[in-house]
């Protein structure tokens, strides 16, 4: 039987630069093993022998069970050795980890997506999960923002989606690069992503289900935002991310009040954010994350 908290020798099948220092990896189970079965927004730990472990947010949709997929950001000891790796190289993954998004609660909803940076990560899981699943779900939008154009995740799968027709996709970034993904051309916008909202996307907004996921300032503004637009404090969903490693809430060092991020989240809804101060402040007049 599988033990969510043991590792497993999972094979690298395929492996790429998605931009600079962002690595997108789809990995296979070990032989005689199936891909776990887990929710959009939950995570796993990623280790190497001898170098440590690290969460990462899982990227693929359970709908699509053959392998799992996820990006990893270049940025400590653990994703510089896995920067370096290749097709065929194992990792040790362990979960899936933590609480996922309430799909109960979104069926027959429109879905509305709000990410920011490299909050497109976790989110892309429930996007390819409403859009393999279009009978249980309303009309997705998905709308993403970035601080230069350099920085777009997905890029030409989401374009891909937006001309499809199955879901409305709006990119926007606030600085445009030399050698950045911004393509006017693809209707492509330069500003904040909270600029989008004020496009009137969702037609039913106090209905609308919206899962976000951003850097700390992201939230502050995008929730002002959705309350100013009559969205439903009861259906906004945050991914909060901050603060996890040993997704057991055991080594105590993602534990925000009397919460344990990597075992209650990362996926919380508006009232936990606005209850628990220390995991991130959405009220006015305070600081917008204790990290």
């Amino acid at each position: 039987m599988h033990n969510p908290y043991l590792p497993e020798d999972w094979t690298i099948m395929a492996m790429r630069e998605e931009i600079e220092d962002h690595f997108f990896l789809e990995l296979r189970p070990p032989a005689g093993s199936r891909v776990w079965e887990y929710t959009p927004g939950q995570f796993c730990g990623v280790s190497i022998l001898g170098i440590g472990e690290a969460p990462i947010s899982l990227s693929s949709s359970p709908t699509r069970p053959e392998t799992l997929q996820m990006c990893i950001r270049k940025a400590g000891r653990l994703t510089s050795a896995v920067s370096k790796l290749s097709v065929g190289d194992v990792l040790g993954l362990r979960g899936p980890l933590g609480k996922g998004y309430p799909l109960e609660q979104i069926q027959g909803r429109d879905v509305l997506i709000l990410a920011g940076g490299l909050g497109m990560v976790p989110l892309r899981s429930l996007m390819t999960y409403v859009l393999d699943n279009p009978e249980r779900f309303g009309r997705l939008t998905v709308l993403y923002g970035t601080r230069t154009d350099l920085e777009f995740l997905f890029y030409d799968e989401l374009t891909r989606l937006g001309k499809s027709g199955r879901a409305e996709v709006e990119l926007i970034t606030q600085e445009v690069r030399p050698g950045g993904r911004y393509r006017p051309e693809n209707g492509d916008r330069k500003g904040f992503v909270t600029d989008l909202l004020a496009g009137g996307f969702c037609r039913s907004p106090g209905e609308t289900f919206v899962a976000m996921c951003g850097p700390p300032v992201f939230y502050r503004y995008a929730v002002k935002t959705l309350l100013e637009k009559g969205f439903s404090k009861a259906l906004i969903f945050m991914s909060l991310e901050r603060r996890m490693e040993c997704g057991l809430g055991k080594c105590g060092h993602c534990s925000v009040g009397y919460r344990y991020t990597c075992v209650e989240g990362p996926i919380f809804n508006y009232w936990d954010a606005y209850n628990t101060p220390e995991l991130i402040e959405i009220r006015e007049g305070q600081p917008w994350i204790n990290s």
